[in-house]
């Protein structure tokens, strides 16, 4: 599946980034992300600060001076994968001792002793706040101390520091407008590994975005832990907002009115946007939405469960009620709106009726994709520390597939329901079944391959679906779109 939301591409895991080559740069960097898409845009950020240093990236881990793995806190296979790969760069230092090792981002905050006193190999750990910081921690490296920083910020957003573009198709960019979460879903480490939630003056957004497309770049898809509480009033952390001065407080930007801004300024740029969450959506956002063509008609809105007492338990702000009465409003404003869902199946306490209240959910939404995992504690969140992980491995085993099965019935007729449609696509790469074809996504962020003809990477054009799986549509061109 091929969307990029808090969720795990695969495919991207551990790849080590490439950025350009700067002149006069005489260290090399080897960087390694896990997680979700935040952690990779955070390595840009860390390569281009790292850059002004003196670094440039390799992809050999033997030639590097310092190696840096950029972490995830979410999931156990992320910090499994994290510990062999430290192992991996211990066997390496044994042949170039002054190469030093430093772990980043989420799991650097939640281990921090740990990884200096166990992990003998890491000379460094720099939690998500703090990569600014990094010349002056590899200088205390240099000098032989062990460095740390893993203390989250009120303020830093990163808006000056325009992040390096790596690994990238030149055609779809992330543009990050907030960081940090003020929800405290009980299932999640987000919080306290990325701190406290703030925005990003929409100025420095607009910025970026210019950047990008004067580099040609087509698409910008604006991220945060959760873009819908986006609030911007000079600075500062969401939580303060009423404590600001009446004037900041009236001329705040929030999330429709920066979506509204991004789409006026850029009308030749497609813009899409996660992560969502259902209580803090506002249907302002929708209106803004409808009202232009450049938005794409897609929401990823995680509701992780069907039944009003596991949301409880979770601590999400809404009912089930509530997020049925908000998708039928999302119908009703933009009928040809794609959703999309995370889900947790066996939470803590979870009966067998509360999983039927999810698969009914799924039932009422039919949701275009889905992203769904067993519930595993993790340490640090409100559950592991009050909850009892009390549902058995198998029954978590078997929601989970009914849950997935049903989910692949619904992409199948949601995927259908484009067949015989003309829609606009932009060209992101070729197909990777076959070399003859292109690969897009329409508006719905549906996956489209047709027949490469005379059409290049970055085009928008307009494809006539003819044939469907529950994954990919298939069409041919029929000519460019407006928006070329």
């Amino acid at each position: 599946m091929e969307h990029v939301e808090k969720v795990i591409d695969e495919k991207k895991q551990g790849k080590a980034l490439v950025t350009e080559h700067k002149e006069g740069n005489n260290k090399k960097l080897f960087i390694e992300s896990y997680g979700c898409q935040m952690n990779m845009n955070d390595s840009e950020i860390v390569a281009s600060i790292l850059a002004e240093q003196g670094f440039n990236t390799t992809q050999n881990l033997e030639d590097a001076d310092l190696v840096l793995v950029n972490t995830c806190s979410i999931r156990e296979k992320a910090e499994t994968t994290v510990r062999n790969r430290l192992q991996k760069y211990n066997a390496v230092k044994k042949t170039n001792p002054t190469m030093k090792v430093g772990v980043l981002g989420c799991m650097a905050e939640r281990l921090k002793e740990k990884f200096l006193e166990e992990e003998k190999i890491v000379d460094l750990v720099v939690g998500p706040d703090a990569y600014r910081d990094l010349p002056n921690l590899i200088e205390e490296v240099d000098a032989g101390r062990d460095a740390v920083n893993v203390i989250l910020s009120k303020e830093e957003t990163y808006a000056d520091v325009s992040p390096v573009r790596l690994n990238s198709n030149g055609v779809s960019a992330f543009v990050s407008i907030t960081r940090g979460c003020d929800n405290m879903c009980t299932f999640c480490v987000v919080p306290f590994t990325r701190g406290r939630e703030r925005s990003r003056d929409p100025k420095s957004i607009i910025e970026e975005i210019r950047s990008m497309q004067e580099k040609n770049f087509k698409e910008i898809t604006l991220l945060g832990q959760n873009v819908d509480s986006y609030l911007w009033y000079g600075g500062g952390l969401k939580k303060d907002f009423k404590k600001a001065s009446e004037l900041a407080q009236a001329s705040a930007v929030d999330f429709a009115q920066l979506l509204d801004m991004c789409a006026t300024e850029f009308p030749k740029m497609r813009f899409r946007f996660s992560t969502s969450n259902p209580q803090d959506m506002t249907l302002d956002v929708i209106h803004v939405m409808a009202k232009h063509q450049n938005i794409c008609k897609y929401i990823h809105l995680p509701v992780q469960s069907g039944s009003n007492n596991m949301l409880k338990a979770m601590n999400r702000q809404h009912t089930r009620e509530e997020y049925m009465e908000l998708v039928d409003n999302i119908y009703k404003i933009v009928p040809e709106m794609a959703l999309s869902q995370d889900m947790i199946a066996g939470f803590c306490g979870e009966t067998e009726e509360d999983h039927l209240d999810t698969l009914d959910m799924m039932n009422y939404v039919k949701y275009s994709f889905g992203f769904m995992f067993a519930y595993s504690e993790r340490p640090g969140t409100l559950a592991a520390k009050k909850m009892e992980d009390d549902v058995p491995l198998a029954i978590k085993k078997r929601r989970l597939q009914e849950i997935i099965n049903l989910q692949q019935e619904h992409s199948l007729y949601r995927a259908k329901e484009h067949v015989g449609k003309i829609q606009e696509v932009l060209i992101e790469g070729t197909s990777k079944r076959n070399e003859n074809e292109w690969k897009g996504r329409n508006t719905q962020n549906t996956v489209v391959v047709f027949p490469k003809e005379n059409y290049k990477m970055g085009d928008f054009v307009n494809v006539k679906i003819e044939d469907c799986t529950s994954t990919t549509l298939k069409g041919t061109a029929v000519g460019y779109s407006d928006n070329n």
